[in-house]
Formats: C-alpha cells, structure tokens, sequence
C-alpha cells in the first residue's frame, strides 16, 4: 500500500466516524422534531439531549479530520469540490452553527415560545445538514466536479438525481441509526416505553431507507452509469453486506435484541460508506482524477500520515472513555 492509499484508507474511516457518530446525532434531530407536544414529547426529548449532549460537538472531530486530510493530501480535490459545491458547503456549515447554537440555547430556555423557536432550529438543521451533505457526496459520485477551480455548474452540480437520492439517503440513515442507538439509551435508562417508541421507528426507518435504495438503483444506472457498474462490479459484496446487515437489524430490533441491534445497524451503514470508493477507485473525482495524481508530494503524504497515526493513539482512547462515561446508566426523568 502506498502512503497516498494509506492516507486517502484513514481519511475515508474519518468519513465513516462522522457518519456514525455524527450522523446519529442529526437522527436524534429529526426523531426530536417528531417527538410531538412538548408534554407528550418531553421524555423523547429528554432521552435524546442525554445521549447526544456530551458527545455531539466530539462527533465533528471526524469532520474536522476528513477536511484537513483532503486539504493537505489531495489539494486538487479539496479546491475542486470546495469551489464548485460553495453554495451546499455554505449551507452545510450555516446548519452546523445553527444546530449547536439552537441545542445549546434551548437547554438554557425557560419560555416556552423560546423552547419552540430553538427546538424548531435544531430539528431544521438536523434535517436540513445531513441533506446537502448527500447532496455533495452525489455530485461527486456522478462525476459532476471536474478538476480546477469553479470549473464544474454551480447548481448542476448539487441539483440532480443522484445528489437528491444522496441528500434523502443521508436523511434516511441518520434517521435509522438514531432510533436504533436510541433503543438501547432507553433500555439502559429502564425506559422500556422510549424502548418500544424508538424500536418501531427504527423499524420504519430502515423499511423506508431500503424503499429508497431499490428505487435508488434505477436513478443511479440512469444517472450515474460508471458509478452503477462499479456497484454491481468490484463493491458488489460489499453492497450485499450492507444489505444483509440491515435485514439483521430489522429482525433484532423485531427482537428486541437492542445492543446488537447497534452493532448490525453501524455495520449496514458503514457497508453503503465504504461501497461508494470501493466501486469508483482509483477515481478520486471522476472520470480523470486518481488517487495517484491527485495526491500531495511523498514528503507531505509521509509526514501527514505519521502525524495521524500518533494523533489517532492520543484521540481514540479519549473518545473511548467519553462515551464510555456518558454511556452508564442514571435514573430516568419522568414525563
């Protein structure tokens, strides 16, 4: 392996970390916008702060890793999508801000108008962010960033079909693995009522994430064609994993055999993660730009990637022990 693949390996299980981590706390977002009343809703609420809370600004270390790693390593696809996609970027960041700030206030709020406009924000921006997150992952997996500044449409190349299958799919799985993470929260927290909430749409979730990777299959073969037969070809197991792995989750939520639940569910989506470079490799930006040409020089490969690796022996334990911390069971509030 050589240290440009090593480097683009690492960043790619950046890209994952955000997805599972970060991912399920925009699906926390979207389950609070659908929790109900404030009356009705307030234990779901209460059970989504608690898990998200502590660890939710921690979750976007994997972002902050994936962007430098793409900035210093393969700067000609870092200039390339940043000035073609500005316009979902800039979206993406203001929905980043306003998620913190409007989490952060509304925990801070006494008033119910207050309670409302804060919680509205952050439900909005739960949705809205993951949205356009596809939104770009589908631009460039269809080839619409070509490499060089602004050299690609400004708004083709965000608003097509696979960029809007990308945005719902995103949207889907976060959705899907906050309700399953979320089962297991309130098992833990003797809350078998949250349990049960979040197990049927967990259920849901996942049936209406499927509907839409079938019905996905048509518009990439349309839209994307060299994605598509990378797909069927080389990532085909790896397909094939993330599909077997959400029938799995399906039956263990049905189960209610939550812990592994989880497990199943990361690894389903992991799966459709990993299968996007896996059928495209070594197109970095297709249908000209590799791995090999568009990677930084020796040096800065060799010496990011030492970089990394000490600093991933430093971050992972630390994140280990935050979640480990904030995973232990306390009492459940009432309603």
């Amino acid at each position: 392996m050589t240290a440009a693949q090593a480097v683009l390996a690492l960043a790619w299980a950046g890209v994952m970390m955000y997805a599972l981590l970060g991912g399920a706390d925009f699906g926390g977002g979207f389950w609070d916008a659908l929790a109900g009343s404030p009356r009705r809703g307030y234990g779901q609420r209460r059970l989504i702060e608690h898990s998200i809370g502590p660890v939710w600004e921690a979750n976007h270390v994997w972002l902050i890793f994936v962007l430098v790693i793409f900035w210093t390593c393969f700067p000609i696809v870092f200039a390339s999508v940043a000035s073609t996609m500005y316009i979902p970027l800039t979206l993406v960041a203001f929905g980043i801000i306003a998620r913190g700030a409007a989490f952060a206030f509304r925990k801070a709020s006494t008033e119910l108008w207050q309670l409302r406009l804060f919680g509205g924000a952050f439900a909005l921006s739960s949705v809205v962010t993951p949205f356009f997150l596809g939104a770009i992952a589908g631009g460039v997996a269809s080839g619409r960033v070509p490499a060089g500044l602004a050299k690609g449409d400004i708004i083709g190349s965000w608003v097509n079909p696979t960029s809007f299958l990308g945005g719902v799919l995103a949207i889907g799985t976060t959705a899907y693995l906050a309700a399953v993470y979320l089962t297991a929260d309130a098992r833990r927290e003797g809350r078998r009522d949250l349990a049960d909430a979040f197990r049927h749409r967990g259920i849901i979730a996942a049936v209406v994430t499927g509907v839409v990777v079938i019905g996905g299959i048509f518009v990439i073969h349309q839209d994307a064609p060299r994605l598509y037969s990378g797909l069927i070809g080389r990532a085909l197991p790896i397909v094939v994993l993330s599909a077997v792995a959400g029938i799995v989750s399906l039956a263990l939520l049905a189960a209610r055999r939550y812990a592994l639940a989880r497990i199943t569910a990361a690894i389903a989506v992991a799966a459709v993660i990993w299968g996007w470079p896996v059928a495209q490799y070594p197109l970095l930006l297709p249908p000209h730009v590799t791995v090999m040409n568009a990677a930084a020089q020796p040096t800065v490969l060799r010496t990011t990637l030492a970089s990394v690796l000490i600093g991933l022996v430093l971050l992972v334990p630390s994140l280990v022990w935050l979640f480990t911390l904030f995973q232990r069971s306390r009492h459940a509030e009432p309603d």
